[in-house]
């Protein structure tokens, strides 16, 4: 492990130097790659440098309570040595985690489909609240949110919401929100006061560029036509709006909110790529997880991950038994525990099964 660390040391201090590099800077792309490493890596090197001080401080002390000292110089060394194997301690275990295999898309931003599913009305309106709460997340996070197509019922709710939230490890933090999310509530339109329960389902892809991921033009279909429904005056008399559809996989991306035709058709482009990507993605994941199950991972999106039951407050992630008595906060875009948790189960699941192979 030492060996790893002082690799990320060096490499660390080869991105700083390439980032001078006036080479490096005339090319856009290489430099913000270099910068989301720099961002990526400068946490862990404070860490890693901070647990060499540390323990070369430690052997320091332990020289000197093989010295002759006075008593009370004696009690604080002791002391002294004490805080300092207590903070070594807490350091591996920081850095372990550090360490642990990193997923490759957990630096990218994403893109959430939202759906209304099971429950008609009531579950377009959820789909609408789970909008919300994201994206007040997102804004606390200071995350970009961009809302790229929605289809919004009469009444408010939303049958799917398309939206690409940018900004630092955006996908490593909601990676684990995949799948389908249960409301039990009594609905506006209830006049008996009954419960009901719906559910909206949540997608989320990280986003993948032309330099992660490039799609053969020809194995796109490009339809244009006039757009249709809200927007302006403008959507019956251009054909501005695009649709695009992958042969291979049948993967159809339409996009008509914007009134130019191109960034329509870049929007859409950049939403099929990034389906067609998670689409062969999730193909590999099935076939690992039948292997090998985690309780976590990318989640089935048909599964039922979490409940929002109004007439309790509560909030349950049945995938960590997490149950949290605080629905009205949480809608509100406060959801930092539920993410918090999701991750340090997800690193405690992988460093079981590194010591469980014999790596410390």
């Amino acid at each position: 492990m030492f060996e790893q660390l002082n690799q990320l040391i060096f490499r660390f201090e080869e991105v700083i130097e390439l980032m001078s590099d006036p080479a490096v800077i005339a090319d856009s792309s290489k430099l913000r790659a270099l910068s989301i490493e720099e961002a990526d890596l400068r946490p862990k090197v404070t860490k890693i440098k901070r647990y060499q001080q540390v323990t070369e401080e430690l052997e320091e002390t332990e020289d000197l309570l093989g010295e002759s000292l006075d008593p009370e110089m004696m009690e604080l060394a002791k002391l002294e040595l004490a805080n300092l194997k207590k903070e070594k301690e807490a350091l591996e275990e920081e850095i372990k985690v550090m360490m642990l295999p990193e997923d490759p898309n957990d630096g990218k931003n994403i893109i959430m489909e939202i759906r209304g599913a099971a429950g008609g009305d009531e579950a377009q309106l959820f789909a609408g609240d789970l909008l919300n709460m994201y994206t007040r997340y997102a804004e606390n996070q200071g995350w970009k949110v961009e809302v790229m197509s929605a289809n919004i019922t009469g009444i408010g709710g939303y049958k799917e919401v398309t939206l690409m939230i940018t900004g630092q490890k955006v996908y490593s933090k909601l990676k684990f929100e995949n799948g389908a999310h249960r409301v039990q509530r009594v609905p506006e339109t209830e006049s008996q006061g009954r419960v009901h329960t719906s559910t909206a389902t949540v997608v989320v892809m990280p986003e993948q560029e032309e330099l992660d991921f490039d799609l053969d033009e020809n194995d796109i279909r490009i339809d244009i036509y006039h757009a249709s429904g809200a927007g302006g005056q403008h959507v019956n008399k251009t054909a501005s709006a695009v649709r695009l559809t992958h042969l291979p996989t049948g993967i159809v991306v339409a996009m008509q909110d914007e009134r130019s035709q191109l960034k329509n058709r870049e929007k859409a482009m950049k939403v099929l790529r990034t389906r067609v990507y998670d689409s062969l993605q999730s193909k590999q994941q099935e076939a690992f997880d039948s292997e090998r199950k985690l309780a976590v991972g990318t989640g089935d999106r048909s599964e039922r991950i979490r409940t929002y039951n109004y007439p309790q407050n509560r909030v349950t992630d049945h995938r960590i038994g997490l149950t949290i008595q605080q629905l009205d906060s949480i809608m509100q875009g406060n959801i930092d525990e539920i993410v918090d948790a999701l991750v340090l189960f997800d690193q405690t699941q992988k460093l079981e099964e590194l010591n469980g192979q014999g790596i410390s």
